[in-house]
């Protein structure tokens, strides 16, 4: 071995082993929704999201709907540049550049940045469906081995954490007038992504060179990304959801476990799971379904515990002490229900209008963080009567807030708009 490989080899071990255990002792906030669906265990969130609170503001590269995920000291994002930006003038779709940036979490300096300019020039712009969240809705998965983005027809790439990209997988070539968002997961050596809409797959990928490892077919209309959890029979499971159906897979090898029945529409929510209770909403009638985890074989109604005609078309709920929480994506309307019944508890509109809610909400410390678009932070009591407890804006900002919060250790919170990054200081 060369004198520069061993030291390559240990400087790239120290970086590592300085990015793990910075952050053995923190929350894992590594995916979309970090580890428990929306929920974090900090306590000292601040009930109020202002500009006075901006511990600091980063100017991003590009407009972007992914959230920022968090390793060790360093925060990943994704943005876009080239085509779209201008809904008057949107260019060249042959012009599409995504970009994968690393920011550091105390100071909010960029570390490094990397390009990709698109495959495709198939990524047609419109105003009313992939406009209004862009070209880069995709949130990162990162681990020690490194960081993982799904950039649709473009593929899926690895970088390690110096930005080296390590490879690039093909997943499909289809395009949709409603973009791509869907997100990676990262489960054992491999990383998962919906490819609904470039081939109607789903894939899962070797971390170290993306071979495909496993493909299921089928996957129509879901807009959402996979969820893995423990079954109420104690197995791994992965589920997506669908038009007319949510169907279970074995992530270890791909091999479909059951279906059941789901909504007769495209999906765009997350799953959230609690105890084994999957609970799906979606649709643009609206509605929102509890079902049994767990069983094997084709199956209708009974993994099917209650049905409600409420819900949301784009954000996810968050659960929490028996009940579920979300935002109807227009109107302005918050929703609680019961998780073991699905008997609603309130539907509440909030005053003033928040305009779309995209943005899935965070739970912390009994409280409900949503996040509008374009008219601020809403902040409501967990519990099952309504009560709203701030709303606040961020100043001198016009752009859209699509991304969905994230807390880091000690109650910080990182919120990203099409401009900006911010990272909100904690209660004090």
């Amino acid at each position: 071995m060369t004198r520069r490989r061993r030291t390559l080899m240990i400087t790239t071990f120290c970086l590592f082993f300085s990015l793990a255990t910075s952050w053995s002792c923190a929350e894992d906030w590594t995916q979309f929704r970090g580890s428990d669906y929306g929920r974090t265990a900090e306590v000292d969130v601040a009930q109020q999201w202002d500009s006075g609170g901006v511990a600091w503001k980063t100017p991003l590269q590009g407009r972007g709907a992914s959230s920022p995920v968090v390793f060790g000291n360093r925060i990943y994002l994704t943005a876009y540049t080239g085509y779209g930006i201008d809904p008057e003038s949107p260019g060249n779709a042959s012009d599409l550049v995504r970009h994968v940036l690393c920011i550091g979490v105390e100071d909010g300096n960029l570390i490094w940045q990397q390009s990709v300019p698109a495959i495709s020039d198939k990524n047609e712009f419109n105003t009313w469906g992939v406009g209004l969240h862009g070209y880069a809705s995709s949130t990162p998965a990162v681990d020690n081995t490194g960081v993982y983005v799904f950039f649709g027809a473009s593929g899926v790439l690895a970088f390690d954490h110096q930005g080296t990209q390590r490879w690039r997988a093909d997943v499909g070539s289809g395009t949709h007038a409603f973009g791509s968002g869907t997100s990676p997961v990262l489960h054992n050596e491999m990383v998962i992504v919906n490819a609904c809409v470039e081939s109607g797959d789903l894939v899962a990928l070797k971390k170290t060179d993306g071979s495909e490892v496993w493909r299921q077919s089928g996957i129509d209309e879901a807009w959402n990304s996979p969820v893995i959890y423990k079954a109420l029979d104690g197995s791994d499971e992965l589920a997506v959801t669908m038009k007319k159906k949510i169907m279970a897979f074995n992530p270890n090898t791909g091999q479909p476990l059951w279906t059941c029945d789901g909504i007769d529409d495209y999906i765009c929510p997350h799953i959230t799971v609690e105890d084994g209770i999957l609970f799906a909403g979606g649709g643009r009638r609206s509605r929102t379904l509890a079902i049994r985890s767990g069983g094997r074989g084709d199956v209708t109604d009974s993994h099917q515990l209650w049905d409600v005609a409420k819900g949301s078309n784009v954000s996810s709920a968050v659960y929490h002490d028996g009940f579920l929480y979300w935002a109807k994506e227009k109107s302005g309307i918050l929703y609680c229900a019961d998780a073991s019944t699905g008997e609603i508890q309130y539907e509440q509109r909030i005053d003033p209008s928040p305009d779309l809610i995209y943005a899935s909400p965070l739970w912390a410390d009994g409280r409900l963080y949503y996040v509008s678009r374009k008219n601020g932070i809403f902040v409501v009591a967990a519990k099952p009567r309504f009560e709203l407890l701030s709303h606040t804006q961020l100043d001198g900002d016009d752009s859209a807030f699509n991304a969905s919060p994230v807390p880091l250790p000690g109650g910080a919170v990182l919120l990203r708009s099409d401009k900006f990054l911010y990272r909100i200081k904690p209660a004090t």
